[in-house]
């Protein structure tokens, strides 16, 4: 089974394809293809190219469970639930602040 990612050329989001054609956020949203649908897979990538509104356009394997939708790698996991690491409060320094190297 395979789903079509890539990312929002405006925003940088990542992206899927759901089953009405449109590109949404949400990976449980996305439309899964059966081994049988490669010729619609096909077209649904000829058709998003032809938009140059999704980049780095690409087809993921993934795996179902109990109807919840798992990417096989790891990268691809990654992208759909956010960062690996935490995010911090970015730090500002005033006039007397310093770094020492």
């Amino acid at each position: 089974m395979e789903i079509l990612t890539g990312n929002e050329l405006m925003s940088g989001a990542t992206v899927y394809l759901d089953r009405s054609g449109n590109w949404v956020e949400e990976l449980q949203q996305a439309r899964v293809f059966l081994k049988e649908e490669a010729e619609s897979k096909e077209a649904a990538l000829a058709a998003t190219r032809k938009t140059l509104r999704i980049v780095s356009l690409e087809v993921e394997t993934v795996t179902l469970r109990d109807g919840v939708i798992h990417p096989d790698r790891i990268r691809e996991r990654i992208r759909a639930e956010g960062p690996t690491a935490p995010r911090f409060e970015r730090q500002h320094l005033d006039e007397d602040g310093h770094v020492s190297i």
